[in-house]
């Protein structure tokens, strides 16, 4: 049996503020290709080049990564503000509409930070674009030093920062074995109201939702509002989430075959 496909999105990014391409931050492709098993096919996060119905026939699973861009809030009813941006509406239209037809046609999907916030909105949720503006929440956003600027080192970047309570019985606390995890934290946006389909399975200390699964899906569809791609290859948690994506697709081919 071949190695199961894996469409990775890109995102829209410019060249030296020139050049307009699509990118992938190489952490989803190796988790794909080391943890998963599968061979990590990126497609454009753009309709008018991404045919979801050619694309879903060719693959064996979806991840939807993490980006720099919020999704648009016109798709849950929100007016847009400049210091919400960016925005990647091109991305929106694909991600909304795969996180939907994947589900529907039973082929494995896997939402990392904004893909978890995409798969909310597919299904008729909302987003806050701040999370840290609501009372009584934490900073989600990656650190940064004095001066404003990024930090250098990654492993600060994406050290755990905070626990995460998993519903009892559900589905992540099945599969990783336990009711509490503690993950990193790279976002300012998240989920304000659950679609109808949204289940939420993980919750951080401040009331942030960190994990979700779509209802009565017929394989796996899971979000998580952490980077799970950050060192799956030793980091037990999100090695466990990449091994269960990769068994759901193999589970399909063998199930087609």
């Amino acid at each position: 049996m071949r190695k199961p496909v894996v469409g990775v999105i890109g995102n829209s990014h410019r060249v030296e503020n020139r050049f307009q391409v699509q990118m992938v931050g190489e952490r989803n492709l190796r988790a794909v290709a080391e943890v998963s098993g599968g061979l990590p096919l990126m497609f454009a996060g753009s309709p008018d080049i991404t045919d979801i119905a050619a694309l879903l026939d060719t693959v064996d699973g979806i991840v939807l990564t993490g980006a720099r861009a919020n999704v648009h809030p016109t798709r849950f009813n929100v007016d847009p503000c400049e210091k919400h941006e960016p925005y990647d509406i091109h991305r929106d239209e694909v991600a909304l509409a795969l996180s939907v037809a994947c589900v529907s046609r039973g082929i494995p999907l896997f939402g990392i930070c904004r893909g978890l916030q995409e798969m909310n909105v597919a299904f008729g949720g909302s987003l806050h674009p701040e999370i840290r503006e609501i009372p009584g929440r934490m900073n989600h956003r990656m650190p940064r030093l004095e001066n404003g600027e990024i930090h250098p080192d990654p492993t600060v970047v994406f050290a755990d920062r905070h626990d995460v309570a998993l519903t009892p019985g559900g589905a992540f606390a099945r599969l990783l074995g336990c009711e509490k995890i503690r993950v990193n934290s790279l976002h300012g946006q998240g989920i304000l109201d659950p679609g109808k389909r949204v289940l939420i399975e993980g919750v951080a200390e401040d009331g942030t939702i960190e994990a979700i699964r779509i209802a009565e899906a017929p394989t796996f569809a899971l979000g998580v509002q952490w980077h799970a791609e950050y060192d799956p290859q030793r980091n037990p948690i999100n090695r466990k989430l990449f091994e269960a994506f990769g068994e759901a697709m193999v589970a399909k081919q063998r199930a087609a075959a």
